[in-house]
């Protein structure tokens, strides 16, 4: 950030708030900036091509649908306040439909908003400390982060003061405003990696080693990771790097992606590409000689440059004096329904006595009075603080243990009290076509048909796997790695267009804990998806040898096994009026795609 303080401001408010106070005034500067480039844009002023890099950096998308925009909050981490809660619930009663959608990088999301009235709703939640700057276009994206950081037994140590401070050291930077692609960070502080590290550009996960009789604290380092059409795993460039130097550590990777990284064709630019067609050793060679000029001259973030925490997102409160305006109920008789949830969405935290609380959100999708709910639940029953986790669920940490049958019970009340949540019908969903140019399919359409298809399976084996999917090839609802992944595509048969999804069996973590991408079966009508996913689970169920874990299921019975078991729904020998349509559409399938702007 180049916002600069003065003498007077400094002197009357101190060095926290005079930077503080910089950083609202440049926020607000920006917002404005963007409202007259919008004016301008209306009245013909300046074209569409033109005006698009304005509006991405602000985290605002076209749609399908002409005239109304997306508009993206970042979470760093997925941690907030009850209030930001509340401010995000009021930005979706003003202007977003009554609605908002979780993504799987821990941001909100509200679509159909016109775009006049999107300044308004950008400074209502800057008003909270939240930001959509550069949650879009080609930037450093929002940075998740561990959904139980500080929480769980087990942990190597709390990363989310990391996440905030990468977070704000790269936000609204000149290296940072205009990359050759989207660049994405993820940090981990539990034993398993989380937060997916193998699949981002950078990905952290936390280590600690003994140095001179003292544990210190660092970050084992991927770079080169990604989904989309062609995903590739990251690469280890650090096996130990001391915490302190993290920030800098990252902006030498941006720097070589930033000189790079191509440029003339989007569909290679992200830095995997850069790191296949030139090797990893160059790439290495290329971050060593960046890094030594950051610990020589400095760096766009250097140490001290800001009060320590600060990041522009608003800390949560120290969990102190919690639950004691929510009422003790009973735990001596509790109901089948109840014990069901409390098995899957109930988490012991390592703090004796309390518990994290997921609500399970389906594919993401939350009314403004369920947010309005949860944010009021977080303040009588926890911390007055909760979690956007990257499975598109919220969790509500430190949960009086003795509380939580009436968190259930307000949970109902909010229709948010579903079980399962990171079992196999907490189903992961881009928002596809309903809103996305670039999407093929209804994405989130199928994924309500796939909870109805596996509702009736309990067992544990196959509760555990996970189902994601995407409604096109670039992977926001990375379906590469699901147990069981798809993405939308479409053929043509009999002359008419059939939307069809490419089936992914195997991805996710194997047995050792690293991250494998799904491999391809064959493509699949839309309406028969769920027959394949029964036909798959059931063949699991029958043929899994002892202690086998589903990837190894996958890989013992090859592709071919998978592509005879649906031969004939790939290619149905009788078609039937609902083979034409998409998942929850009354009319025929047709194929309509805008300009992709990269909604992951």
């Amino acid at each position: 950030m180049s916002a600069t303080t003065t003498p007077d401001i400094v002197a009357s408010t101190g060095i926290r708030e005079a930077v503080e106070a910089s950083y609202d005034l440049t926020v607000r500067e920006d917002i404005e900036l963007f409202r007259r480039q919008a004016v301008q844009y209306t009245a013909g002023e300046l074209t569409a091509d033109e005006f698009r890099p304005f509006r991405l950096r602000r985290g605002v998308y076209t749609q399908r649908q002409e005239g109304v925009h997306m508009i993206r909050t970042k979470v760093p981490g997925g941690q907030l306040t009850a209030a930001q809660m509340d401010r995000l619930a009021e930005v979706a009663e003003r202007w977003g439909g009554g609605r908002g959608h979780l993504t799987t990088r821990q941001n909100m999301q509200y679509h159909f908003v016109p775009l006049a009235q999107v300044p308004d709703a950008l400074h209502a939640l800057a008003d909270a400390r939240l930001t959509t700057r550069e949650a879009c276009y080609n930037t450093v994206r929002n940075v998740t982060g561990c959904n139980w950081a500080g929480l769980l037994e087990g942990e190597i140590f709390d990363v989310t003061p990391y996440v905030r401070k990468i977070a704000f050291a790269f936000l609204h930077k000149e290296l940072t405003d205009n990359l050759p692609r989207k660049f994405k960070i993820s940090a981990c502080g539990c034993p398993k990696d989380c937060s997916a590290g193998a699949m981002h550009d950078v990905g952290l996960r936390a280590v600690v080693r003994e140095e001179n009789g003292e544990l210190k604290k660092g970050f084992r380092i991927l770079v080169g990771g990604g989904l989309g059409p062609l995903p590739t795993e990251a690469r280890i460039l650090d096996e130990f790097l001391p915490v302190e130097q993290v920030v800098g550590r990252i902006e030498a990777v941006i720097r070589v992606f930033n000189q790079f990284g191509n440029r003339g064709n989007k569909n290679k630019a992200r830095l995997k590409f850069v790191m296949r067609e030139r090797g990893f050793d160059w790439l290495r060679e290329q971050i060593e000689r960046e890094y030594a000029d950051i610990l020589t001259n400095g760096g766009i973030a250097s140490p001290g440059a800001l009060p320590d925490g600060f990041g522009g997102y608003q800390a949560a409160p120290a969990p102190l004096g919690l639950g004691a305006e929510l009422p003790v109920l009973s735990n001596g008789h509790h109901d089948a329904e109840y014990e069901a949830w409390h098995g899957t969405n109930v988490t012991a935290q390592r703090q004796a006595g309390f518990s994290v609380v997921t609500a399970y959100i389906s594919q993401g999708n939350m009314t403004a009075e369920q947010m309005h709910g949860l944010a009021e639940l977080a303040r009588k029953a926890g911390d007055a603080a909760l979690r956007f986790t990257i499975e598109q669920n919220v969790a509500l940490p430190w949960v009086p243990t003795q509380r939580v049958k009436q968190v259930y019970s307000e949970l109902k009340r909010l229709g948010l009290a579903s079980g399962g949540a990171r079992e196999i019908s907490d189903i992961i969903t881009c928002p596809g076509a309903y809103s996305c140019n670039l999407a093929l399919t209804k994405t989130m359409n199928l994924g309500w048909a796939l909870v109805d298809a596996v509702k009736g399976y309990d067992d544990p084996g196959v509760r555990a796997l996970t189902i994601k999917a995407s409604g096109c090839p670039n992977s926001c609802g990375q379906h590469w790695i699901g147990d069981l992944g798809f993405y939308g595509n479409s053929r043509k048969v009999n002359g008419k267009e059939i939307p069809y999804y490419l089936m992914l069996l195997g991805g996710g973590y194997d047995e050792t804990g690293v991250m494998r991408f799904g491999l391809a079966v064959q493509s699949i009508p839309a309406r028969l998806a769920p027959e394949a996913v029964k036909r798959v689970l059931d063949h699991f169920l029958a043929n899994r040898q002892e202690g086998e874990t589903f990837r190894q299921y996958v890989l013992r019975h090859k592709m071919e096994t998978f592509k005879q078991l649906t031969a004939d729904l790939a290619k149905p020998a009788e078609m039937f009026p609902e083979i034409y349509k998409d998942w929850g559409d009354d009319v025929d399938f047709s194929l309509q795609l805008g300009r992709g702007e990269c909604a992951a």
